[in-house]
């Protein structure tokens, strides 16, 4: 096949030049220009070309392309290496590589010596596996001299990436240009706007939508409208086995509609599409540091992904593009890159294993660092890394598998077993409902085991995949039971252990401390310890798709904590908690710190000392004696001796000095004459009140004073009843004596009432009855 002639063809030698005199070049084209399958084979002048794709269709399709372009032959001169899928040579020119798999030879060969140039290609889209190739792919281009590397883009703040590759130079080339009607219909359905452009005639519409629900949603629409127009519709997403995913793009005898998600923005051509209805939204993963899983979020696009799609339609021939929204919406200018959003362990490994140090890696926007805490976490849980943030030999073992870090774990748990290898492989479609045919309501101890056992109606992409893993883990795999798989899985997800709130029930409490919901179509009812194996998000809490049961002999504590709470009778309990992370494990009793249990003593304390004669008392005394004292500060160091409520005593609470201070300024009793001791009333105007029997007090002439103030007795007869209040005693035995003996002494006959107070003997008590 020809190769028809596009813009990007005059500028080769000019590009080819360049690169080789610079050794690094930023190329921007837009879409239909011919970067991608032009550029590369040019640069083979200078040596083996790897093309970074950040899609395997497009990959695989971008290397057929190039094969019939220039009548090599797939696999040999071009081809491809993708997860799960490889097809190529050890003479192989041109080999295009989804972007993990270049992060991955770059782990084993630092220099890339296979390679003479890199191309990443769509760099624009910003994934994780594209920054973190053009950190990795930059040391080995500053380290060799004959190694070149070029970014190419249709969208792409280009000025930044070639200030960060050295001032690298920036190559422009025009594109091939069609008239393009944009419009836009806000609300707008997808389907019904579809089925409109081909009844206008349009050979193929490609409708971009944000997931796979959305392009069933589709599909299903326009059934019954495709049979009878004489129409297909496809569906296109990464979920898709390879097969469905060429079909959709491969020309086709009838018109038809291509419903895809993002995939089908970049580089990949979809024949005779000369329409585009754009819905404006995207689906992307956000990683939840405090929660410890990826958020799944629906976003609006940004302003170059909608041009991205919008020339679509122009690439071939005019087109038209219908946007679903208000044009009046303003959209953020470009996308954010994967780096600051996204879960980076996997990055994390790679770099280790590298040899490189994530923190101090030359990124071209480096990642947030709670986001790498948390990724160096759960590493660190995982195995894979050492407290000093060192790779494992187990994390050594774990990177060489094809896998992300969680589901290494599992394999290597395992020993490659198949049941883990099956389990990996479901785990790591991206469309995961898409491979869930068994039926999903059977109790079981794990979500995945009926999938397994009906692994012959597995989708041929997933047991692909379990096959690699198996033999990337060793060879054929070994069977193991439940159990043990139950195990493996439990050593890849442990950091998102849950435990049910109540017996059977579907609220569950997740290691992170936050709540979830086990989903209804879940199987596992019976555990009080889970796994959380794919969790996704909705308007509340998490929604846990698949579990699996966890033993909680597996369950090893990392913390615990020690509660003290005050019971009833006012002493204080301490129970110990074992927890994993935020699940409590097991309680159980201990020693009481009274350390601990003071400041609850001291606070129920204070929380009745308003109505203690005690505390008022304390009060009374150290502000007649002019000693500053907090009484909260009192209470916590009285309570630290005791054992009980009942036992603080905050006197005993002052330091020395202070305590004897306040016994000389300002006594808590006065002994009476009678050797009764009488408690002192410090009152708020300054004044000090005793109360006694007047009898106590014969043979007192003169009335006792407290730091110079007189004591104010109130007089009491027998009853308890005040009679006199005075601060003259000597006054009072003249003068009120003697009329209140004349009142009294009938009425209590049993009491002494002398006539001479003063020579009578002071006594509490009354006369000896007479028989």
């Amino acid at each position: 096949m020809s190769a028809s002639p596009l813009p990007v063809d005059a500028r080769l030698p000019e590009i080819v030049e360049t690169i080789r005199q610079r050794r690094a070049a930023i190329i921007t084209a837009p879409p239909g220009a011919g970067k991608t399958t032009r550029v590369p084979p040019a640069l083979t002048v200078l040596g083996t070309v790897g093309v970074l794709q950040p899609r395997r269709v497009a990959a695989r399709a971008l290397a057929r392309r190039v094969a019939e372009e220039r009548g090599w032959t797939l696999g040999r001169e071009v081809g491809w290496h993708v997860r799960n899928d490889r097809l190529y040579a050890r003479d192989t020119r041109v080999l295009f590589m989804t972007e993990g798999i270049l992060s991955a030879r770059l782990q084993s060969d630092p220099l890339a010596e296979r390679f003479g140039v890199i191309v990443l290609d769509e760099f624009h889209e910003r994934t994780i596996h594209a920054d973190l190739a053009l950190a990795m792919a930059c040391e080995a281009w500053r380290a060799r001299s004959d190694l070149s590397l070029v970014i190419m883009s249709a969208t792409l703040d280009a000025s930044r990436v070639a200030a960060f590759l050295d001032d690298a130079p920036v190559i422009t080339i025009g594109g091939r240009t069609f008239p393009l009607d944009v419009s836009y219909e806000p609300g707008g359905d997808a389907a019904g706007v579809a089925a409109r452009e081909i009844a206008r005639g349009a050979p193929a519409v490609l409708c971009f939508l944000p997931g796979a629900r959305e392009i069933r949603q589709v599909v299903d629409a326009l059934g019954p409208a495709s049979r009878q127009a004489g129409f297909d519709v496809l569906p296109l997403h990464g979920g898709l086995p390879p097969d469905e995913q060429d079909r959709a793009i491969a020309p086709g005898r009838r018109p038809r509609v291509i419903a895809a998600t993002n995939i089908a923005e970049t580089s990949l051509t979809v024949p005779d599409v000369t329409a585009v209805v754009d819905a404006g939204l995207q689906r992307l993963s956000r990683f939840d540091a405090a929660r410890g899983i990826d958020v799944l979020v629906t976003e609006r696009i940004t302003r170059d992904a909608a041009d991205q799609r919008a020339g679509r339609a122009g690439r071939v021939a005019a087109g038209r593009a219908v946007r679903l929204w208000d044009p009046r919406d303003r959209l953020r200018p470009h996308r954010e890159p994967e780096i600051g959003r996204v879960d980076l362990a996997p990055a994390v490994l790679a770099v280790l294993a590298w040899g490189g140090d994530p923190r101090r890696l030359a990124w071209l926007d480096p990642p947030r660092p709670d986001a790498l805490d948390a990724a160096f976490g759960l590493l660190q849980r995982l195995g894979a890394v050492d407290g000093e943030a060192r790779i494992t030999p187990l994390g050594d073992n774990m990177r060489a598998l094809p896998l992300h870090p969680r589901l290494a774990r599992i394999l290597i748990d395992a020993g490659g077993a198949f049941e883990a290898a099956a389990a990996c492989a479901i785990l790591s479609e991206a469309q995961r409902p898409a491979v869930r045919r068994a039926e999903a309501t059977v109790t079981s101890d794990c979500d995945l085991l009926p999938l397994i056992d009906a692994w012959r109606d597995m989708p041929p992409q997933v047991r692909r995949a379990a096959e690699e893993f198996m033999h990337a883990a060793g060879g054929p795999g070994r069977r193991i039971g439940e159990t043990a798989l139950r195990h493996a899985l439990f050593t890849g997800f442990a950091d998102r252990a849950a435990r049910r709130r109540e017996p059977r029930g579907r609220s569950l409490l997740l290691a992170s401390g936050s709540g979830a919901t086990l989903a209804a179509e879940s199987g596992v009812i019976e555990s009080e310890f889970l796994a959380c194996l794919d969790v996704s998000t909705a308007a509340g809490d998490p929604i846990v798709r698949l579990a699996s049961a966890i033993d909680k002999a597996w369950l090893a504590p990392n913390r615990h904590d020690v509660e003290h709470v005050l019971t009833a009778d006012g002493g204080v309990r301490a129970t110990r908690t074992d927890y994993l992370d935020a699940l409590p494990l097991s309680s159980r009793a201990v020693a009481v710190d009274p350390l601990a249990a003071a400041p609850l003593l001291a606070e129920a304390w204070l929380a009745r000392a308003a109505g203690d004669p005690a505390a008022m008392l304390l009060r009374q005394r150290l502000a007649f004696a002019g000693i500053p004292a907090d009484l909260q500060e009192l209470a916590l160091t009285a309570a630290a001796r005791a054992r009980r409520v009942g036992e603080i005593d905050l006197e005993r609470a002052l330091p020395h000095t202070d305590r004897a201070a306040l016994d000389a300024r300002a006594p808590a009793s006065l002994r009476l004459p009678s050797g009764r001791q009488v408690m002192l009333d410090y009152r708020a105007d300054g004044s000090i009140v005793a109360a006694a029997k007047l009898q106590e007090l014969f043979g007192l002439t003169e009335t006792p004073r407290v730091m110079n103030t007189l004591v104010t007795f109130e007089l009491l007869a027998p009853n308890g009843r005040p009679v006199q209040i005075t601060q003259d005693l000597a006054s009072f035995w003249r003068r009120g004596y003697p009329e209140v003996r004349r009142e009294l002494r009938a009425r209590y006959p049993r009491h002494p009432w002398p006539e001479d107070p003063l020579s009578a003997a002071p006594t509490a008590r009354p006369k000896p009855r007479t028989r």
